[in-house]
């Protein structure tokens, strides 16, 4: 009885590293592990000094001062299944809304891995003319696309197809 305990014990130990490997690989062929929606001032800065304490008092700063803004850069994580040199593309969809009125704005940026990196940082900014500091941000969705192929997706808590 004992033997087939054990058994039954290597064998659920063995079938979790592969149950996380399948999830994995179920995910596609590129990821996007993090989001940053930052407001920029007049002169293109999210935040006044290298801290992570600074950058978000002078963001709260920027959401209660919304002259100051020049529009909204969303900064993103991504990483790659493979090395590739393919033309990726960054989409960002956001919602705004002021009043009774929602608005869905589309900014794109080329995705270029540096040196066929698989992982590392983009940057979209939002149209200075299309963006209204005025407006609240509601939503947002980061995709990342491989010619007509959706290959990543992202989107916050709010957003609804």
């Amino acid at each position: 009885m004992r033997l087939h305990l054990w058994i039954v014990l290597i064998m659920t130990l063995l079938a979790i590293p592969a149950a996380g490997k399948a999830e994995e690989e179920a995910s596609g062929d590129a990821r996007i592990l993090k989001v940053l929606p930052h407001l920029l001032d007049q002169k293109g800065r999210h935040t006044l000094s290298p801290s992570l304490f600074e950058r978000d008092a002078y963001q709260a700063h920027l959401k209660d001062h919304p002259e100051e803004v020049s529009t909204l850069r969303f900064d993103v994580n991504w990483r790659l299944k493979i090395r590739t040199d393919a033309k990726l593309k960054l989409r960002v969809e956001v919602r705004f809304g002021d009043g009774d009125t929602i608005k869905t704005v589309r900014a794109e940026a080329p995705l270029r891995p540096k040196k066929l990196r698989r992982r590392g940082w983009s940057s979209v900014a939002l149209d200075k003319k299309t963006f209204r500091a005025g407006a609240q941000l509601i939503a947002w969705r980061v995709t990342v696309w491989d010619g007509d192929k959706q290959m990543a997706s992202k989107h916050s808590f709010l957003w609804s197809s």
